[in-house]
């Protein structure tokens, strides 16, 4: 039998951004936060519909569908909202395995996260 030998590995680094990072930053957060709330509600109103909840791929289609309606979603990292839809989709997996409680929304009050990744070189650490 052959083990699972991958390992997730996290850094986390304090940052000092300028305004318009800040800017930037903030409403990626956001975005972030907008896009799950509302890939939630679209599943909880299938579900009502007598439809199946929304799996990743749906989310992910739909994030692309909801781009075109609203512009501003655009402005921030794609990475980050496909991200909130993974977050939902293994939110969605916990809840059905009996793992955990049914998804809730997220709230503008709480403190502010997204979830990125290194692809080439689009993020860069200066001194």
């Amino acid at each position: 039998m052959k083990r699972n030998t991958r390992k997730n590995k996290a850094i986390k680094y304090r940052i000092y951004p300028n305004k318009r990072q800040q800017s930037l930053i903030f409403k990626t957060f956001g975005c972030s936060r907008f896009v799950y709330n509302y890939m939630l509600e679209e599943s909880i109103k299938a579900h009502e519909n007598g439809e199946s909840f929304c799996t990743r791929n749906s989310f992910n289609y739909l994030l692309t569908l909801l781009k075109k309606d609203f512009i501003w979603l655009k402005e921030v990292d794609s990475t980050a909202l496909t991200s909130a839809n993974d977050n939902l989709a293994a939110a969605f997996s916990n809840f059905f395995k009996k793992n955990a409680n049914f998804p809730k929304f997220r709230k503008r009050k709480l403190s502010g996260s997204y979830t990125t990744k290194l692809v080439g070189k689009n993020i860069a650490l200066l001194d």
